[in-house]
C-alpha cells in the first residue's frame, strides 16, 4: 500500500471530527466565526508541527518561492470560501447530507489538476471516482420527494448550489496547495507540506481576522470565549490538513480527494452516534457506492 493512502484516510477522519465540532460551534458563533476558529486556532499547531520536523527530525527549511506565495495565497482564499459554504450548509440539511453536497469535489479537482498541473488519471481510476461521486449524489438526494420533480428540485435548490460552489473552491484550493508544495525544494515531503500549511493557515487567519474586525467584531470577540471547543477544532483541522497537504504532495489531487470520500462513512457514524440522526436506505446505498469506489482506488494505488 502506498504511503499516501493511509495518510489520506487518517486526514479524512480528522476532517470529519473537525466538521462535527464546527457544527456545534456554529450555533454559538455563526458561520463566519465557526469558519474562523478552524484556521486561527490551528496556527499554533501548524507551527509546532514544522518546528518538530526541523528540530526533532532535522528536516531543513526550504527556500521561499514565488509559486508558494501566489499559489498558497490563492489556495488559502479558496479554502476559506469553501469552508464558509460548507458550514453554511448545516443550516439547510442534516449533518450527513450537508457534508455530502460538497463531495462532488474529486471530479472538479481532476479537471483543475489537468488544466493547471497537467495531472492525468487512468480510465479505471476515473470510473472509481465517478462511482464515488454517484454515491454522493444518491446520499444528497436521499431525503427529497420521490419522482423526477423531487430530484430536479433538489438539483436546482439553494443547498445544491452552495454545495457545488463549496466543492469547486475546495478542488481549486487542493490543486493550488499541491502546486505550492511541489515548488519547495531542498527538503523532504513532510516539510514541503508543513511549510505550505503554515503559510496558508497564517494568511487565512490574518484575512479572516481583518474581515471580522471590520464586519463582525462581536463574532470575532465571541471566538475567544469558546476557546475550550475551538482549540480542538484547530487541532483536528491542522491534523487533517497535515494529512491532506502531505498526501497531495505525494499523489495526484484527484486520487487523494476521491479516496477522501471515505469521510462519508465517518460522517454517517457521527450523524448516527453523536447527532442521533436517522439513516435511510438510499443513504446506505450511497455509502456502499462510495466504499466500493474507495476500495477500488486503494487496490489501484
Amino acid at each position: 500500500m502506498e504511503t499516501w493512502i493511509p495518510i489520506t484516510i487518517a486526514a479524512a477522519f480528522c476532517q470529519n471530527l473537525r466538521s462535527a465540532l464546527q457544527k456545534h460551534l456554529k450555533g454559538a458563533l455563526g458561520t463566519t466565526g465557526a469558519t474562523f476558529v478552524r484556521f486561527s486556532y490551528g496556527v499554533p499547531f501548524a507551527i509546532l508541527y514544522v518546528a518538530v520536523l526541523h528540530y526533532g527530525f532535522a528536516y531543513p527549511f526550504p527556500a521561499v518561492t514565488s509559486t508558494l506565495l501566489i499559489a498558497g495565497a490563492l489556495g488559502g482564499v479558496a479554502q476559506i470560501l469553501g469552508t464558509f459554504l460548507l458550514v453554511e450548509l448545516f443550516s439547510f440539511r442534516n449533518f450527513a447530507v450537508g457534508t455530502a453536497y460538497s463531495k462532488t469535489e474529486p471530479i472538479l479537482a481532476a479537471l483543475f489538476g489537468l488544466i493547471v498541473l497537467g495531472d492525468r488519471i487512468s480510465l479505471a481510476s476515473a470510473g472509481f471516482i465517478t462511482t464515488g461521486v454517484a454515491g454522493v449524489v444518491v446520499i444528497s438526494l436521499a431525503r427529497t420527494h420521490k419522482g423526477w420533480a423531487g430530484v430536479k428540485g433538489a438539483l436546482l435548490s439553494r443547498p445544491a448550489a452552495i454545495g457545488l460552489a463549496s466543492a469547486g473552491f475546495f478542488g481549486a484550493s487542493a490543486v493550488a496547495y499541491r502546486m505550492a508544495s511541489l515548488s519547495l525544494e531542498g527538503t523532504e515531503v513532510p516539510m514541503q507540506a508543513g511549510c505550505t500549511l503554515v503559510y496558508a493557515t497564517v494568511l487565512q487567519t490574518l484575512i479572516m481576522a481583518g474581515w471580522m474586525a471590520w464586519r463582525a467584531p462581536g463574532e470575532l470577540k465571541a471566538t475567544l470565549s469558546t476557546w475550550r471547543t475551538a482549540v480542538w477544532v484547530g487541532l483536528a483541522g491542522v491534523a487533517g490538513s497535515i494529512g491532506w497537504f502531505t498526501a497531495m504532495t505525494l499523489q495526484n489531487v484527484a486520487y487523494v480527494r476521491a479516496l477522501a470520500q471515505i469521510e462519508l462513512v465517518f460522517t454517517f457514524l457521527a450523524a448516527w452516534l453523536v447527532f442521533k440522526e436517522s439513516v435511510s436506505r438510499p443513504e446506505i446505498m450511497g455509502c456502499v457506492l462510495i466504499t466500493g469506489s474507495v476500495i477500488g482506488l486503494i487496490l489501484l494505488g
